[in-house]
């Protein structure tokens, strides 16, 4: 279920973005088509306070304001030059500066570097995240040394350490920290352990913070999820008891007003499921990730020979930002590719009919030369100034969109990637001999597609595998180019994936149905090929042969769409959202998970750090693979009332790593079940990082091959 305007977590975050950037002041409430409902206008806001800024952030700082504020907003909020903290700056002594950037030493001696050199008229400074006592009595302690006290304007922690690529998907940015190799590894120090623990309670602190809600956690027993639990929980309770006027205060007091249900926050490990990080998804969004590499700040970056007749001319580079104010992507991002191309023909078709009606009315050839016909008729061209730059935007929207199809559309052919996603759509039906002889056989994909399909199916089978067909599997691959680094972790985990998984077609009975529906998409995506191919010349894609054969293609992409299918995260999400709809299974799986409500009297206790659990377990940094060595934290099982008590919202985290693919099954659950009387459904998603498959391998799972093997 799509949120609301204004109350999603990227309209919050954007929201706590421009505050921090109109000098902490309070933004004027409007009434204009601003989603977060707040003024942006480019006019001062304040009184006495200069207009014009110089935003200087960190890495995460940059990765933040990326996804959700382009520079025309920057702009608009008064900032005119936004550059690296790391850079060499020229000073500009007149305007203020605002940093934001991390908690950390090396940040705060280069603030007070840039005071001394007087790069700026004062400073004022927004921490992503809390910043320790002792590291701010240090940069006290410097600024005093210094002698440039008088140059620090305001000091604030934002909570604002999360990335929002997606309304409602959001990251920790994590992938430096390598999470999941991270806690699954022997050979983690424990003060590394101990950070990477502490970092994702601070980043979930944040979420809260800003959607200013308190919810009830639930976590698996004995794994990481437990760990970061109940050190939210202790960092919740603490928040609230030790300050009266905390930062959920105007939040709950406006809940209470309105009875606003209590969110659920649901923490779980990565070794749930492994299969959504390695699958090649259907959706838009996921193709992209999967083959483009789609960063957490929404930024693609396409390669096309520059002559398909002659690969040795080299490439061409280009790079789409994917904005928040995307219609296109907003509208199609989780929807499968065959659908989306099917809509951008017909977006094409209504601009062009808007196009026309314009030109007939002012008389001029086409909007390109609409500045230089001077016929337009007077009485026509206040409309025609006012559609003009709406009508642009979208064409431009609907240019890049077609580029990104049309590489798509491209890679699905020398990949063979629908063939891909439809063996993994069934792949726990193919027995050992059909798997093996699809790997010998495949003439088309990447080593990587190869050993996803194989690892996919090794995951899901419930045939046993014995050493000499596990060579033979290993020589197959190894055959194909592959890297088999990682099966020996994938051997060692498999016992722990088998237990947790849940996937499952919501309606077995209606492959039928499925088949014919899809059949029909595709009889009708067919016949509109001719005219994508007309769009792609008017546009002016160059992907040389495929423009001039788009049909041939289509005609060769498999006649399906996906199944009706609930990963794991999202039979779990749904037998803690609304038990009465769950099935047993899912049901049998989370009834033991814990439950903390950080707002009851009784407390918890204290919970060691994570370092001193290990000593507890064995091989993994917390035990088993992603998990803890047994349940001696202060979490408490729930009741039956609280094991039945039903939410509208939930906020689903994943500790190792987050998968597109993931997203968009929440979404697509939550908008199927709130049908009819039924309430709306509300689900957030995000995790430790956001990573594709190819990136997974390599990354995580053959670092943790190599210490098993």
């Amino acid at each position: 279920m799509a949120p609301t305007p204004g109350n999603s977590l990227r309209d919050k975050q954007i929201l706590s973005i421009k505050k921090l950037l109109n000098l902490n002041q309070p933004l004027e409430p409007t009434n204009g088509d601003d989603s977060n409902g707040f003024q942006s206008a480019s006019a001062p806001l304040l009184k006495d306070i200069p207009t014009w800024k110089i935003l200087v952030f960190d890495e995460l700082g940059r990765n933040v304001i990326s996804p959700v504020l382009q520079v025309s907003d920057l702009r608009s909020m008064g900032v005119t030059l936004h550059v690296p903290i790391a850079a060499n700056r020229q000073p500009i002594p007149d305007v203020d500066a605002i940093y934001l950037i991390e908690p950390n030493s090396k940040n705060l001696q280069q603030i007070t570097n840039d005071l001394q050199k007087n790069l700026y008229n004062s400073a004022s400074i927004n921490f992503l995240s809390s910043v320790p006592r002792p590291l701010l009595e240090d940069f006290a302690a410097q600024t005093a040394a210094a002698g440039t006290s008088e140059k620090i304007a305001q000091i604030f922690d934002q909570y604002l350490n999360f990335i929002v690529p997606e309304p409602d998907l959001f990251s920790l940015g994590m992938q430096k920290e390598h999470t999941y190799w991270a806690l699954n590894s022997a050979k983690t120090q424990d003060e590394e352990l101990d950070r990477v623990i502490d970092r994702i309670v601070s980043g979930l602190f944040s979420v809260v913070v800003t959607l200013g809600v308190i919810p009830i956690i639930r976590c698996p027993r004995g794994a990481a999820a437990e760990m970061v639990a109940t050190k939210l929980d202790r960092k919740l309770r603490d928040h609230i008891l030790n300050s009266k006027d905390n930062l959920f205060s105007a939040h709950r007091a406006a809940a209470s007003s309105t009875g606003t249900p209590k969110p659920l926050l649901v923490i779980m490990d990565r070794n749930i499921d492994l299969i959504p990080m390695l699958s090649h998804s259907w959706t838009y969004q996921s193709l992209c990730a999967d083959v483009f590499g789609l960063s957490e700040s929404n930024r693609i970056t396409i390669e096309s020979p520059v002559d398909s007749n002659n690969p040795a001319k080299g490439t061409n580079k280009k790079t789409y930002d994917l904005a928040a104010d995307d219609f296109f992507w907003a509208k199609n991002s989780c929807l499968p590719f065959p659908q989306v191309a099917e809509d951008i023909d017909i977006e094409l078709t209504k601009y062009k009919e808007e196009a026309d009606a314009l030109t007939k009315k002012t008389g001029v050839r086409d909007l390109d030369h609409f500045e230089q016909d001077s016929s337009a008729s007077a009485q026509h061209l206040k409309a025609a100034v006012t559609l003009l730059p709406e009508l642009r935007a979208r064409k431009a929207t609907l240019d890049m969109h077609m580029n990104i199809l049309a590489a798509i559309l491209g890679e699905i052919q020398s990949r063979q990637l629908d063939n891909y996603f439809q063996l993994e759509e069934n792949v726990f039906k193919q027995t050992k001999a059909q798997v093996l002889d699809q790997i010998k056989t495949a003439d088309k994909g990447k080593p990587e597609d190869y050993l996803r399909l194989f690892v996919i199916w090794y995951l899901s089978t419930e045939q046993d595998v014995t050493r000499q067909e596990w060579t033979q599997f290993e020589e197959a691959l190894a055959a194909k180019g592959c890297d088999t680094t990682c099966l020996s972790y994938i051997k060692q985990v498999r016992a722990t994936t088998k237990m947790t998984q849940l996937t499952t077609v919501n309606n077995p009975s209606s492959s039928s149905q499925q088949q014919s529906g899809s059949s029909d998409l595709f009889n009708r995506f067919s016949a509109i090929s001719s005219r994508l191919t007309d769009r792609l010349k008017e546009t002016g894609v160059p992907t040389g042969a495929l423009s001039n054969n788009v049909a041939s293609l289509l005609g060769g992409i498999k006649n399906f769409l996906p199944e009706d299918r609930d990963l794991t995260v999202t039979k779990i999400t749904e037998s803690l959202m609304d038990p009465s709809a769950a099935s047993s299974s899912a049901i049998a799986k989370t009834e033991h998970y814990l439950y903390f409500d950080p707002r009851s009297a009784n407390a918890r206790g204290t919970m060691p750090q994570p370092s001193a659990m290990r000593a507890q377990g064995s091989g993994s940094a917390l035990g088993g693979p992603g998990g803890l060595p047994g349940s001696s934290g202060p979490g408490q099982t729930a009741s039956f009332g609280q094991r039945r008590q039903g939410f509208s919202e939930a906020i689903v985290f994943m500790v190792g790593g987050a998968s597109t693919a993931e997203y968009s099954n929440l979404q697509e659950w939550a908008a199927r079940t709130t049908t009819g009387d039924r309430a709306k459904r509300r689900v957030i998603y995000g995790g430790t990082e956001l990573l594709n498959a190819g990136n997974f391998i390599t990354e995580e799972l053959e670092r943790l091959g190599k210490e098993v093997s």
